[in-house]
């Protein structure tokens, strides 16, 4: 399979982007063997010339210990715009890795998305694949994984998506995937996620996510964040953008 020269760079700048960007808190990793939670919310409003809403929730549960690690995700982001829905996005999403050696785990992964504003009525995706623990601290871990993968859309209207006109639409992809997570300071720590979805289905075609953050703790269970998450679709359908970009500020509940 060959991608693209533009998809090259598109990967290559979202990447690159990773380095810098900000998105919610993480939940805590101790290798304890106990569940940990964290609920993040954030909310703005404007009236006047312009009227408007946003309001975004998130909430993670983790568990990990000294040979594998479960996680469960859920976001949800509802915005207006002068009284027109601008923002309707709801995610679910697990994973599970488990340590084959010291340096190497094999993951599993599922995912849940509903965005009616990009025309996605359901998103379902299952993945599976192996990857590599390329630093592994206290204070930063690094990995990498590849695997595969099945995706599965359902649209709120047909469109036109890779020349035919689909009600939904099923492809394989390959699962390429790079995640770190630091800590800055005693107070401070950043984490991103990159992930390229290269269609096999469709060569030539392909997804991406970029979700990246940083948390500022003001006690020990309260902290401040900021966040972005981007979305990329090279062909997402008819009359819509490819990319999806949002920023969000908030506040997180920690419960260790």
């Amino acid at each position: 399979m060959r991608l693209r020269k533009s998809s090259v760079r598109h990967l290559t700048l979202l990447a690159a982007a990773t380095a810098c960007c900000c998105a919610q808190a993480q939940v805590t990793l101790k290798p304890d063997g106990k569940w940990r939670y964290l609920l993040t919310a954030g909310a703005n409003a404007t009236s006047g010339n312009s009227d408007t809403t946003q309001f975004n929730a998130t909430g993670e549960a983790a568990r990990v210990s000294d040979h594998d690690k479960i996680t469960f995700r859920g976001q949800g982001n509802y915005g207006k715009v002068n009284g027109v829905t601008a923002t309707q996005r709801y995610l679910l999403g697990t994973q599970y890795n488990r340590d084959i050696s010291q340096h190497s785990f094999y993951f599993g992964t599922g995912d849940y998305l509903r965005d009616r504003p990009s025309n996605i009525a359901n998103r379902y995706s299952l993945a599976g694949g192996v990857g590599r623990h390329m630093v592994r601290r206290d204070d930063m871990t690094f990995d990498i994984s590849v695997g595969l993968g099945y995706t599965q859309d359902k649209y709120v209207n047909p469109t036109s998506v890779l020349g035919q006109t689909r009600e939904e639409y099923g492809r394989t992809e390959l699962v390429l995937t790079e995640e770190s997570s630091h800590q800055l300071t005693s107070t401070t720590k950043l984490r991103q996620k990159f992930t390229a979805y290269p269609n096999l289905t469709d060569t030539g075609a392909y997804r991406a996510l970029l979700d990246a953050g940083i948390s500022v703790a003001m006690t020990n269970t309260i902290s401040l964040t900021a966040g972005l998450n981007y979305r990329y679709d090279s062909d997402p359908g008819v009359n819509l953008k490819k990319g999806d970009l949002s920023l969000v500020t908030g506040v997180s509940l920690r419960f260790d």
